[in-house]
């Protein structure tokens, strides 16, 4: 019984593990940044789509995606017959507008200069008809004339300065009323200008040019397809402002705030800039994040290249920390194997983490400064607390 009850109190025979094949590092104090990583794209910082005015057949690709334009440069023709068509007969119509507007001028000021000359003649007459009732009052009280006589000349004064006063009014109509038939015809060729120049412009459309200058990314469009008004016909970017859209994780966005500092890899080389997007909503289990780059891109930057991207959360000055071990989680507590002194043996420890980074994290209690401890890991021994380390362990200086 006695041995029975030892047996049973034997703890299983640690196990002996090649040590060069583990992850084995020491514990550290000083500054640790705290960052997160996640992966994405270059994309444009400005984007300029064109589209399409008006109907159209797609007649021709003249410029392939990947080349330099300015913003004159035509990218595709279309073809429309009506739109041409209409094009002409705007522009047709509005000439005809101009030509009814010179007739119309012109008869309305021949009309004018008419009824000017009427008013003269009849102003005349009223003068003449005047003066000689002066003169027959004059000789009707020297006995000259009977008094029936100056009694016609003034009558005949009167009617005719009456025929004077209603010339005068007749001709101020005829000027107000050519102001305003002038004025509705040329209403009228204002608004053929206006149909003409969009006529003119929908014609033109149907030669797409860039717009601005920069590199012609994308032709969605095929020779021979039909498109309506709106429809995206090429993309242009300028591919010197580009800016990097990173995806990360929905459970490390909770310290992502704009302004932060980061760090694009774009495999070619390495350029800093800070976060100036963060996208309100998660997809698929990430956050978009845009930073905004503010150094010189690396050779070979382009448009939809993959990088990796470090944003920088905070720097933590003179705390203890450590690599971040396998399935090790921010503010948890699991145990790890840290080294004895002699480097022998591997012991089983509790420890407590905090705050964490892409490879680091905070170690609140249970290591000290200096201490050896297995990254890798060790689920395969969960059942043993020490562990027999063969040859030498690696692991660097505090």
């Amino acid at each position: 019984i006695v041995t029975t009850v030892a047996l049973a109190r034997l703890r299983p025979a640690a196990p002996t593990v090649e040590a060069g094949g583990l992850w084995i590092e020491p514990v550290k104090r000083g500054t640790m940044l705290r960052n997160v990583r996640g992966v994405g794209i270059l994309v444009p910082d400005e984007i300029r789509w064109i589209t399409a005015l008006t109907d159209g057949t797609v007649e021709r690709v003249v410029v392939l995606p990947g080349t330099a334009v300015e913003a004159d440069t035509i990218l595709l023709e279309l073809s429309n017959p009506q739109t041409q068509q209409a094009a002409l007969t705007a522009d047709l119509d509005l000439r005809t507008a101009k030509d009814n507007y010179e007739v119309l001028k012109a008869d309305l000021e021949r009309d004018l200069l008419a009824q000017r000359a009427a008013a003269a003649g009849v102003a005349s007459d009223a003068a003449q008809a005047a003066m000689n009732a002066d003169a027959d009052e004059q000789m009707a009280k020297n006995g000259f004339i009977p008094a029936i006589q100056l009694r016609r000349s003034r009558l005949l004064a009167e009617t005719a300065l009456k025929r004077q006063k209603m010339e005068e009014q007749r001709l101020a109509n005829s000027e107000r009323t050519l102001a305003v038939k002038l004025a509705v015809q040329q209403s009228e060729v204002k608004r053929r200008e206006t149909v003409a120049a969009l006529r003119r412009q929908e014609a033109t459309g149907l030669q797409i040019r860039a717009g601005v200058a920069g590199v012609l990314q994308e032709v969605p469009v095929q020779v021979g397809q039909r498109i309506g008004p709106g429809t995206n016909l090429a993309r242009v970017v300028d591919p010197t402002r580009l800016k990097a859209q990173l995806q990360i994780a929905e459970t490390q966005i909770r310290d992502v705030v704009i302004g932060q500092k980061a760090e694009i890899d774009t495999r070619n080389g390495v350029t800093r800039g800070k976060v100036v997007r963060i996208d309100p909503a998660a997809r698929n289990g990430t956050v978009t994040v845009d930073v905004a780059l503010d150094e010189a891109l690396p050779r070979g930057a382009r448009p939809d290249m993959s990088v990796d991207g470090n944003i920088e959360l905070e720097r933590l000055d003179n705390v203890l920390f450590v690599g971040r071990p396998a399935f090790g989680q921010e503010a948890t507590k699991m145990s790890l194997f840290k080294l004895t002194p002699d480097r022998s043996t591997a012991m089983l420890t509790p420890v407590e983490l905090g705050r964490s980074s892409v490879n680091t994290i905070e170690v609140v209690r249970g290591l000290a400064v200096g201490d050896c401890v297995v990254l890798t890991d060790m689920s395969q021994y969960a059942e043993y607390d020490r562990l027999n380390l063969s040859g030498t362990p690696p692991c660097g200086s505090p």
